[in-house]
């Protein structure tokens, strides 16, 4: 799950990690009042979940009350698309306005899982406030990780070398070695996959500020976290995808005109490299477990036609606990209450047979194929 800015900012300073001066406003007269605290010298962001923000234009300085209320007027209400969101973006509700900070330098900081080591790790950059991707990709050697020990966490020699390796001047080193402790304490109390400050400032009267906050949080952990679920927006989620977690489906929205529905998140998987292997694009991740009954595959089935963009779809299903006939049952009651496109239908494992029958003398436009080399023919030219 993710939050907004100004939410992840709230959690910082319960954590004593230093923030900005400013509040979140709804209406641009709310903003312009609250820069008026400032000078009107202030900085306006929309609160969207989507990094890229500045580039798309959504967050600007600002220095009159003129300027802020025009630019608050155009945020607010309209939707921001940037290289994180899909082409209709996402609604600007709100924009936290900040107090301007005359900054010295800018430093990228995140505490995150990692796979590879299996641990929590600290990263940071000299390079911060751009995108922490096109430096990786440039300039590898100016990546630095801390791993975290499982028992002893973050180690304070460790947080002191790598203030070191950042140039981070000799009075400020505790001050930053405490703010990254607080950090990761955030981080393993919250159940958090991902903390993220970009930029980190250091101001010219030597302040360490938070200039930026993100935070995501593991949805496994979220029964323990009862407090953060007043903190989820929902209008920023797909709602297919809003849609798909209320009845316990996996489901992701891609750029695809190919359907995708699969039990188990492996064959998922699995079934979305053979479509793109055979040249067309997948439209969702979705796994509908093996548990499935007939109501929830026809769910399933009505979340995936509810995608514009899919005229085609993949049904490729294993049958064990979720029997293949049930399946197909499910699909045939999803046809009565949605148009579902041309099917192209793998189905192996328990009364597999069955489902096929179903299918077949169903009214639905369905072709049968046995492996997943016919399948990747089906889609050369979807």
């Amino acid at each position: 799950m993710n939050i907004h800015e100004y939410q992840a900012k709230k959690l910082f300073e319960n954590y004593s990690i230093p923030i900005p001066e400013g509040l979140v406003a709804a209406t641009p007269q709310e903003a312009t009042k609250i820069a008026a605290k400032y000078d009107f010298k202030v900085v306006v962001k929309a609160q969207v979940h989507a990094g890229g923000r500045g580039k798309a234009g959504g967050v600007k300085l600002l220095s009159s009350s003129n300027e802020i209320e025009s630019f608050s007027s155009s945020l607010l209400g309209s939707n921001l698309v940037t290289a994180q969101t899909g082409k209709t973006g996402v609604p600007v509700n709100n924009v936290l306005v900040e107090k301007m900070y005359d900054i010295q330098r800018e430093i990228y900081l995140a505490i995150v899982l990692d796979a590879f080591s299996k641990s929590i790790i600290c990263v940071a950059s000299e390079f911060g406030g751009v995108n922490i991707e096109e430096v990786a990709e440039q300039y590898p050697d100016k990546i630095l990780t801390v791993h975290a020990d499982p028992i002893l966490g973050l180690q304070p020699y460790k947080l002191r070398l790598l203030a070191k390796k950042l140039n981070i001047n000799s009075d400020l080193i505790r001050p930053f070695t405490a703010l990254i402790s607080n950090l990761y304490k955030l981080f393993c109390d919250k159940d958090c996959s991902m903390v993220e400050i970009n930029p980190l400032v250091i101001t010219h009267d030597n302040q360490l500020i938070a200039l930026d906050a993100k935070i995501n949080f593991d949805d496994d952990s979220l029964f323990r976290h009862k407090d953060l679920f007043d903190m989820r927006d929902k209008d920023q989620e797909d709602k297919r995808e809003t849609r798909a977690s209320e009845s316990s489906i996996n489901y992701v929205k891609l750029d695809g005109n190919v359907g995708c529905l699969v039990n188990g998140a492996g064959l998922a998987m699995a079934t979305m490299d053979v479509i793109s292997e055979g040249g067309a694009t997948p439209a969702n991740f979705l796994d509908i477990g093996g548990g499935a009954d007939e109501d929830k595959v026809a769910e399933a089935m009505k979340i995936i036609c509810s995608d514009p963009d899919v005229n085609k779809i993949f049904v490729n299903l294993f049958g064990g606990i979720l029997r293949c006939d049930v399946a197909a049952r499910g699909i045939v009651q999803a046809s009565k209450e949605t148009n579902i496109p041309p099917i192209v239908v793998r189905m192996l494992g328990t009364n597999a047979d069955e489902g096929s029958q179903i299918l077949l003398e169903s009214s639905l436009d369905v072709k049968l194929i046995d492996n997943l080399d016919d399948a990747r023919k089906e889609f050369s030219n979807s």
